[in-house]
């Protein structure tokens, strides 16, 4: 018993406690662990367009002209056709009117937006376009938006007006002159028809190449067309046929009063993904279309009958299962409704104009021109806005009298 106690003794467990720290004397062989490599860290420039598109779209409008200046690549995607249609969709796109001049001191502009014009000012680069230049261009150019981009197409010139960043870009021309022609921008490029004696062509222009192209022939020569786009179609509205004289008319049996008024009340409708035109009754009762353009779905359109005036829709909407055009049927459905609140009969001449601009749920009607000779018309620059959901007009904000010889276009961004 007493060799066991003994046998225990603190010596021993003092061995014991030092073989548990290292001796300083022996060396061992350390076995390095690979590390995997390391991850480069996530940023903003590194994650996919669909991800960027996605918070960019969220941001407030007025934050969008400086973030379209961050970088080419931020700026690309601001003005492609998926950030205006995933902002669309999102309800989150803001529509307004805009007028466009020229005048002494520099191209100025005019924005509808909360019920006023709110006009602005610059000065382009006159090493690229001259003020002369805008001062002609203007006069007789058509204009037509993508996003907050606008184009404005004349016979000799095309140039691009950007309104977050208030910069005027020359572009690429028509291939064929036209004048008086329809112009409209669907699924993101440009399509013009008509305003010319020497061709049927229908071109396209697209903004990221910068280039024109004919994509097909229109079934009838137009000149003072209007042009508009909804669902993915190319309208070509009214105005008078190029190339048939009187005599040539009464040799087929035809009244040239009577074939006129067939071409100022009909369109052409061409589908652009297909490549194809649609067939389309002319407005009922006939008239001559002054002004027209779309919205909500629909293009509206301003006729004219010698003193009065008459307000339309076509529903430009396809319909699943139905006639489109392309098995025998005609596209869309006319409706006439509420007519502009206008103070006095008028008649439409060289002296009373129209312009219709399509700004989301809501149509601008715009005067051009003075008043009838009993001074009881509407005032030159008054505007009426047209809502399609309520059916009923209301009064616009006049345009100052800077505008009232400006071109105008309803703008999205």
């Amino acid at each position: 018993m007493s060799s066991e106690r003994e046998s225990c003794n603190s010596r021993h467990f003092t061995w014991l406690m030092k073989s548990c720290f290292p001796n300083p004397n022996h060396t061992t062989t350390t076995t390095t662990v690979a590390k995997p490599p390391q991850q480069p860290p996530t940023t903003i420039s590194s994650l996919p367009d669909d991800i960027i598109l996605d918070f960019l779209t969220r941001v407030p409008p007025s934050s969008l002209p400086s973030l379209s200046l961050v970088c080419r690549r931020w700026s690309h995607l601001l003005h492609s056709p998926d950030f205006s249609d995933l902002r669309r969709r999102r309800h989150l796109l803001r529509h307004s009117a805009l007028a466009l001049t020229a005048t002494d001191f520099g191209l100025s502009s005019a924005t509808l937006l909360d019920a006023k014009w709110n006009p602005s000012l610059f000065l382009p680069c006159y090493n690229a376009v001259s003020l002369e230049t805008f001062h002609s261009l203007l006069s007789h150019a058509r204009l037509a938006s993508i996003g907050p981009r606008v184009f404005i197409v004349g016979r000799d010139a095309t140039l691009r007006y950007d309104t977050w960043t208030a910069t005027v870009t020359p572009r690429s021309t028509m291939i064929f002159p036209r004048k008086k022609f329809a112009l409209a921008a669907v699924s993101g490029k440009l399509y013009v028809a008509g305003g010319g004696s020497r061709t049927a062509a229908v071109e396209e222009y697209d903004p990221e190449t910068n280039t024109w192209r004919v994509v097909a022939n229109a079934p009838r020569r137009r000149y003072g067309c209007i042009g508009a786009s909804a669902d993915g179609i190319f309208y070509v509205i009214g105005g008078l046929r190029i190339g048939a004289s009187v005599n040539e008319l009464s040799r087929a049996g035809v009244a040239a009063e009577a074939h006129a008024a067939v071409y100022a009340s009909s369109m052409d409708l061409f589908d652009v993904e297909a490549g194809a035109w649609l067939r389309s009754r002319a407005v009922p009762g006939g008239g001559c279309v002054v002004a027209a353009c779309a919205a909500a779905g629909r293009v509206y359109m301003l006729t004219s009958h010698a003193v009065e005036l008459s307000f339309w829709s076509f529903d430009a909407r396809r319909k699943c299962g139905g006639g489109g055009g392309r098995s025998g049927g005609a596209f869309g459905e006319w409706c006439r409704i509420k007519s502009p609140p206008l103070r006095a009969q008028v008649r439409v001449d060289t002296r009373m104009r129209f312009s219709c601009v399509g700004i989301g749920e809501k149509v601008v009607l715009i005067q051009l021109a003075g008043c009838g000779n009993d001074g009881r018309g509407s005032r030159e620059g008054a505007v009426l806005v047209y809502d399609c959901a309520t059916g009923e007009w209301g009064k616009g904000a006049d345009l100052p009298e800077v505008y009232r010889r400006a071109a105008y276009v309803g703008v999205e961004c």
